[in-house]
């Protein structure tokens, strides 16, 4: 039996990750302050500078991957597709260009891709936090791409043996 859809369980203790461009990194550190006692009981982590700046100036762990030009960003990515972060806050500066902007692309087109809540301002982050989802479970249901690719190769080598089956029988009639 083929299933097309995954379901993911996100559970009561979350793992998010923390991002923000330059111009946006007080703005999540701020926020971080105002909000600790809510991500006090979750799992954080975040790219480089930004993880840092956050466990020093809060008090909270926070685990660092690399800064987001040298690939945190994709680290991120890579996490959100191995099932281990739940959900995303990134304060992102919309009026300056980012020398990384594919990589931040290509984060944001992951989280969707895989039904990961993603903030990209204070206001949706506040909304996200105060949720009452926020300390219970909840299940996501993604596309089950490993089952997805194995039934379009599947489709398409059916439809090339039938070609050539054709193919074959037509040379006959001649």
């Amino acid at each position: 039996m083929n299933e097309e859809f995954i379901t993911f369980t996100i559970g009561k203790q979350k793992t998010i990750a923390l991002i923000a461009h330059d111009g946006k990194k007080k703005e999540l550190i701020d926020w971080c302050a105002e909000n600790q006692e809510i991500l006090r009981n979750h799992f954080l982590c975040g790219t480089g500078t930004t993880a840092r700046l956050v466990a020093e100036r809060t008090g909270l762990p926070v685990k660092g991957y690399n800064s987001g030009p040298l690939g945190g960003d994709q680290q991120i990515g890579a996490k959100i597709v191995e099932g281990s972060i739940d959900f995303v806050i990134f304060f992102s500066d919309p009026l300056e260009a980012q020398p990384h902007d594919p990589d931040v692309k290509a984060l944001l087109r992951i989280a969707q891709v895989y039904d990961i809540p993603i903030a990209n301002n204070k206001a949706t982050a506040d909304f996200m936090i105060h949720s009452t989802l926020m300390n219970q479970e909840y299940d996501h249901k993604v596309i089950n791409f490993k089952q997805n690719v194995i039934d379009r190769v599947n489709v398409k080598f059916n439809e090339k043996r039938e070609s050539a089956v054709n193919n074959d029988y037509c040379k006959g009639i001649d």
